[in-house]
């Protein structure tokens, strides 16, 4: 027997689709524009996966890897603040 080697913990910015189901609802879905499409959204999902690995690890927002499924670091830093002017949370005082 080895020791330590119990239940795998879950890592901070591990999002698990029950977790994902409460969240998924909250922030604003952006439609494309029509005429000009520009490049697809990152998913909500992975950009919120790299908020928690940011803050956890206190790496700086543009060298945030995208190899584990993280969106891109300054999509990270930047979409919370959209999601804050959508109302989804605010800021503490």
């Amino acid at each position: 027997m080895i020791l330590g080697c119990g239940a795998a913990r879950r890592k901070p910015w591990d999002v698990d689709d029950e977790l994902w189901a409460v969240i998924e609802p909250l922030p604003p879905k952006v439609e494309r524009h029509t005429r000009h499409p520009g490049r697809n959204r990152h998913p909500d999902r992975l950009v919120f996966r790299g908020i928690p690995f940011v803050l956890h690890t206190g790496i700086a927002w543009e060298h945030l890897p995208r190899e584990p499924g993280f969106g891109p670091g300054m999509t990270c830093r930047r979409r919370p603040a959209e999601w804050t002017g959508a109302g989804v949370w605010r800021r503490a005082p």
